[in-house]
């Protein structure tokens, strides 16, 4: 799995764009703080951790490096990341972030039985700056239930946190919606993916057919799953709406998050660009196709403490 998910990462901006911009408006809140806890919603590897960690401790300026948090949400072993899975991406965190000299722990909250997030099982340490993190449906993540989801960001609201990062696939129903437009876009969204790998590595086949043999295999198998359990319930929509819809205030992306994103697929193919659709919000795309996004919040002024 980590060698298919380092060739994915070595053909395609597909993960680091999500990465690299959620990571920048995290550097970008947390200049003055000593201590930061991120809450990450679907850790797996714990690949995008590494980049913030080299990131904080390089800082010229501000406070000595900060105590760097991860708790990283747990599941069931059946058929979701097991609790053994999150420990042994606990450990490798744990001694990178020695390797470097940057303070470090890492804990995990354990997930209801149906997937329900409960914010009184997380351990909270006052002047933390909390973040937030929520990557949604990337190529080598499990496709979560909606239901799952939600609790995670109504829970997460009830924190206050100072940001939450939210990386998302950009797919939509094609027409009026229903089966069958939800299996069009998803068929048009993973031709879009395919067509990008292979521009990337023309030349590199075995490396591409493991790539998606392990990875893009079983997130297609996922998405149609998905896609048919919920063939007779509407289309929820991007939870970066729904976001809004619940009152999280939007961030703005910075100009040197933009052009970070921008540097970022000039080392890939011409097809790759960077589209803004809203100050807090911009979006990976390949050709004519949009195929994920990343989106900035904060939590809305009247949030529980």
């Amino acid at each position: 799995m980590l060698a298919a998910f380092q060739l994915l990462q070595d053909m395609s901006p597909y993960v680091k764009f999500g990465h690299f911009t959620a990571n920048q408006a995290i550097l970008e809140a947390v200049t003055r703080d000593r201590r930061i806890h991120i809450v990450d919603y679907d850790i797996m590897e714990g690949i995008q951790w590494a980049s913030l960690m080299q990131a904080l401790v390089s800082r010229k300026e501000g406070p000595p490096t900060p105590h760097l948090r991860i708790t990283a949400l747990s599941r069931g072993s059946n058929g979701w990341r097991s609790i053994g899975t999150i420990q042994e991406t606990g450990r490798r965190l744990t001694t990178f972030a020695s390797s470097i000299g940057q303070p470090f722990s890492f804990h995990q909250c354990r997930l209801d039985s149906d997937e329900t997030f409960r914010p009184s099982a997380l351990k909270l340490v006052r002047g933390e700056a909390l973040i937030i993190n929520c990557m949604l449906n990337l190529p080598h993540f499990s496709h979560r239930p909606p239901s799952s989801v939600a609790s995670f960001l109504s829970g997460a609201k009830t924190l206050n946190p100072r940001l939450v990062t939210l990386v998302e696939e950009e797919a939509g129903p094609i027409g009026d919606g229903g089966f069958m437009g939800r299996f069009m876009d998803s068929l048009h969204h993973y031709s879009a993916v395919f067509d990008s790998l292979e521009a990337g590595f023309p030349m590199q086949c075995r490396a591409r057919a493991l790539v998606e043999r392990v990875i893009l295999g079983p997130q297609i198998a996922g998405s149609l799953t998905q896609i048919y359990r919920n063939r007779n319930e509407e289309e929820s929509g991007r939870w970066s709406e729904w976001l809004d819809t619940m009152g999280f205030n939007p961030v703005s992306i910075s100009f040197a998050n933009h052009c970070q994103a921008k540097l970022l697929l000039g080392l890939f193919n011409d097809g790759y660009r960077v589209e803004e659709l809203a100050n807090n919000r911009v979006v990976l795309d390949w050709k004519s196709r949009r195929l994920l996004s990343a989106s900035i919040w904060t939590s809305p002024p009247d949030s529980d403490l």
